[in-house]
């Protein structure tokens, strides 16, 4: 898995790309584009990799991807599962501000929602309470074309503009700017973890993935992910711990643990609420309130 650099194909007579798809998985390497992306996420389950930070993913969802933001939607491994007849979908809508919108997003007219797609390179998660009105605006999208379709862009970009709730999906101010060699080392790298988060890991044995001395590997992961390897190892198993809670097919919280990586409950239970801010049990609460409210 690499940061791979992607030009979205457009088509001479659009601007704006309104793409509907659904795959078997989603697309499983960490890339980043030019183009900015908006995608609802209408069916599928899994982590979101933004940067240096993850997110639980689930259908309904929707993510704004800033302009070379690196990303993947990595699917839950029961996706890729021999049997499995499980599928995405998803509707995207891509467009490049340097393209040829560039001169549109300079009229006098448009500064507000060019100064807010320039405060969004580090992209957000669509608020939950919003989800319906931005969905049916990119329904709209989708069932139309020609002016009404870029009508339609424009309202959807307002209405985003007006969100004040929005919280970075990237703690990096900036996105990083990679090589090709350090985008195959860091997509190597997250793509190891994430495979073998449930499993004892080593500094030594994740080192050697990158061809590393775990001295020179400890620098290296700091300063391209800000990020030690033990805070991105917690975060990943944090991370499957709650999509195992949230889902209520489990024994118990000690189960979980113990299948997520943990060796005992007590660390489990620490590292549970220096990432999350709440206990597992508080968690649990906390997001079955939100459900039935």
């Amino acid at each position: 898995m690499k940061v791979l650099q992607f030009t979205i194909p457009v088509p001479h007579d659009k601007t704006v790309i309104v793409q509907k798809d659904e795959l078997p998985h989603f697309y499983p390497h960490l890339h980043r584009h030019q183009e900015i992306q908006l995608t609802w996420v209408q069916q599928g389950e899994g982590t979101l990799v933004a940067e240096n930070n993850m997110y639980t993913f689930r259908s309904g969802d929707i993510y704004w991807l800033g302009v070379n933001l690196p990303h993947v939607f990595k699917s839950d491994p029961s996706y890729f599962a021999p049997s499995s007849r499980k599928k995405v979908q998803t509707l995207n809508i891509f467009f490049n501000v340097k393209g040829q919108l560039d001169s549109f997003f300079e009229l006098p007219e448009i500064k507000n929602l060019k100064t807010f797609l320039q405060n969004q390179q580090t992209g957000f998660k669509v608020p939950p309470n919003h989800v319906a009105e931005i969905s049916a605006k990119m329904l709209r999208m989708q069932n139309s074309s020609g002016v009404d379709q870029l009508i339609h862009f424009i309202e959807l970009l307002k209405l985003l503009s007006s969100f004040h709730e929005l919280e970075p999906l990237s703690s990096c101010s900036q996105p990083a700017s990679y090589s090709e060699h350090e985008g195959i080392r860091i997509g190597a790298i997250y793509n190891y973890i994430m495979q073998m988060y449930d499993k004892p890991i080593t500094l030594e044995d994740v080192a050697k993935q990158a061809h590393m001395t775990p001295q020179a590997f400890c620098r290296y992961f700091k300063k391209h992910t800000l990020h030690t390897f033990v805070s991105f190892l917690n975060e990943v198993r944090i991370n499957e711990a709650c999509k195992k809670l949230t889902d209520g097919n489990y024994d118990s919280i000690a189960t979980v643990a113990y299948n997520c990586g943990f060796n005992s409950i007590t660390n489990f239970n620490r590292v549970f609420k220096s990432v999350t801010h709440k206990s597992p049990s508080e968690y649990v609460e906390s997001y079955l309130h939100n459900v039935v409210n």
